[in-house]
């Protein structure tokens, strides 16, 4: 029986393929958990439609994250910290204190896309990199200043 699966089922296939299965297989585990459905040629036409329109959403979503990370690069935090003489600071820097400074400066980016090399916890200019998956990355410097 041929099927095309909603959702990728291990040892058959992925999400959109058309596999043959036996028909107990189909009946029994894949159409009660909506893993698949019945490959007729309706079904077959509409799931090409869908699969071409989720490929130009993600193509606009790449092009404006790509804009968006132009516009970033370069780009200058600034945090004014308490720090000791040695010049580390009391606490650190987060990646979510660079979301939130990032988000006042325009720019709405996740703290699990900020990467660090390491902790900020000097003063000091520091590099942070933007990668927001497809190899789009940006660099941007977060600026520790004394208090």
């Amino acid at each position: 029986m041929k099927v095309i699966l909603n959702k990728d089922v291990k040892d058959v296939g992925k999400t959109g393929e058309v596999v043959n299965v036996s028909a107990g297989f189909a009946r029994n585990f894949l159409f009660p958990r909506k893993l698949a459905e019945e490959a007729t040629e309706k079904k077959a036409k509409q799931w090409e439609h869908l699969k071409s329109v989720a490929e130009a959403k993600k193509k606009k979503a790449v092009e404006e994250r790509k804009s968006v990370l132009s516009k970033m690069n370069g780009t200058s935090v600034k945090f004014k910290m308490a720090a000791a003489d040695t010049d580390k600071i009391f606490g650190s820097i987060t990646t979510s204190d660079i979301s939130r400074e990032l988000e006042k400066a325009g720019f709405s980016v996740d703290r699990r896309d900020i990467h660090l090399d390491e902790q900020i916890k000097v003063l000091g200019t520091h590099k942070a990199a933007i990668r927001m998956g497809e190899g789009l990355e940006a660099t941007i410097q977060v600026v520790v200043e004394r208090t």
